[in-house]
């Protein structure tokens, strides 16, 4: 179904999400592949005085091709949204969140002087936070790891009074205590914690990004408030 439609538009109630950053995977390569030829092609008929310029198409060449060739192993949708939950899809893995199981959701706010600053991206705030452990891949965990570092610096300089002081561990306890009492060990219970500390610090468990959706986040907001109504409406 289009991203366009919400669930009574269309009988197969679901809608998939291209992601943005996902687009013009096979141009990019072409033109990287071409950049390497006029590269290489230089390098050899060219006077010696153009040798480092034609090196340095080559290596622009490179980099483009690498890009495409990522943006081409990408799936080729990033969310789905069903009546019963929404998917998010990553090379690495996926998650899944059931709609019963979101709070609420919006676009996170960081502190800036006096002012409030939007990020580019999509946070959701989860009723049990500790269900989606259970629908996460362990590549994708250690992926998202990785990705939220900047978010974890957000909070720690939007507490931060002068402006100058970063979090002092950007690593998550390898232990984390579900609700249940028992413990949990690696790289689960990191990500249990980093969503427990972003949570706190800008008010959701899981966050998805500007690049892996095709419109605004206001935008998206705006469709899962549709979906929200559309499900509540048809049950």
């Amino acid at each position: 179904m289009s991203g366009n439609k919400t669930f009574n538009d269309d009988k197969s109630d679901e809608i998939l999400i291209r992601a943005s950053s996902a687009n013009n995977g096979f141009t990019t390569s072409l033109i990287g592949i071409a950049l390497l030829l006029f590269g290489t092609t230089g390098s050899v008929l060219l006077p010696e005085v153009f040798f480092l310029a034609a090196i340095l198409i080559m290596a622009a060449g490179i980099v483009a091709v690498v890009m495409g060739f990522f943006k081409l192993k990408e799936p080729k949708y990033s969310l789905s949204i069903s009546r019963e939950s929404l998917t998010y899809f990553h090379r690495r893995g996926q998650w899944k969140v059931n709609w019963d199981n979101i709070q609420r959701f919006d676009i996170p706010r960081v502190q800036k002087g006096l002012s409030q600053v939007e990020l580019e991206m999509v946070g959701i705030r989860l009723k049990d936070a500790e269900q989606v452990l259970g629908e996460i891949s362990p590549r994708l965990i250690t992926h998202l790891l990785m990705e939220q570092r900047p978010l974890v610096t957000q909070i720690d300089s939007a507490n931060c009074a002068d402006g100058k002081c970063y979090g002092d561990d950007l690593i998550e306890d390898t232990k984390y205590k579900l609700k249940d009492g028992n413990i949990i060990n690696g790289i689960s219970a990191m990500f249990a914690n980093r969503m427990r500390r972003l949570q706190t610090g800008l008010g959701y468990d899981i966050y998805i990004s500007a690049n892996e959706l095709d419109r605004s986040p206001q935008a998206f907001i705006h469709l899962l408030s549709e979906c929200q109504t559309s499900r509540t409406n048809g049950q």
